[in-house]
């Protein structure tokens, strides 16, 4: 599970993305000022939420002074909206902006992109994935079983990407599609059911043994590559 850190001193707001997050399935810190935040940065920490404005030392000089310590994707939240302000954000080492007031939906679709982005960084030497007789070529975007080619669609492949390079984790359908189709997109989280019916199919004619992706039931999928009977419950 990503491990993310909320820094504001705003307490219902840190409840409020707390919960969001947590709920999407996130090892959730937070801390209320930035001595509390740097407790927490030998927790491997993999996305930092920070507030600019906090009383003492504030976001922009806490992310310039953390910079050098953590590599992970930094993303302010503040009421600051001029540009000047982010074009100071993104010069101490921010990443990214979220404006409040925000919508919590927003803010999970972006928290997921830079997750999703900074772990194909970190993957982008690694061109192949191998489950069983199945193999992932990340470079070229193709499904191969023993070297056959799968036919898939672009979303087909990207949901196939998303779960197995997080195998084990589970992925509610909303986090799914705001990662893959985007949130402004047009439609509704049902159509990764639809789209994950048709990958299953696809994987079951070429190796009808093994269960590449589990339903967790009232959650969401997950990435689960185990033989058939050898783990019925989900």
């Amino acid at each position: 599970m990503e491990k993310i850190l909320i820094i504001d001193d705003d307490i219902d707001i840190l409840s409020l993305i707390y919960d969001a997050l947590s709920d999407e399935g996130y090892v959730v810190y937070k801390a209320e000022n930035s001595n509390e935040a740097i407790e927490y940065l030998n927790e491997e920490i993999e996305l930092i939420l920070m507030d600019v404005m906090m009383p003492g030392k504030n976001g922009f000089e806490l992310c310039r002074d953390i910079r050098d310590m953590v590599d992970c994707p930094i993303i302010f939240i503040t009421a600051k909206t001029e540009e000047k302000d982010m074009m100071k954000g993104l010069a101490v080492g921010g990443d990214d902006y979220i404006t409040k007031p925000f919508s919590i939906k927003i803010l999970k679709a972006r928290v997921a992109a830079h997750l999703r982005r900074d772990k194909r960084n970190i993957n982008k030497e690694k061109k192949f994935i191998a489950f069983h007789n199945l193999n992932i070529d990340l470079k070229s975007r193709e499904i191969l079983f023993n070297g056959v080619k799968i036919q898939m669609t672009k979303r087909e492949f990207d949901i196939i990407e998303l779960l197995a390079m997080n195998s084990g984790q589970v992925f509610s359908k909303e986090r799914i599609y705001e990662g893959i189709w985007g949130y402004d997109a047009e439609g509704d989280s049902s159509t990764v059911s639809e789209h994950i019916k048709k990958v299953r199919a696809k994987l079951a004619k070429v190796e009808p043994n093994v269960k590449y992706i589990d339903t967790v039931w009232g959650v969401g999928y997950r990435w689960g590559a185990h033989k058939k009977g050898s783990d019925e419950s989900a």
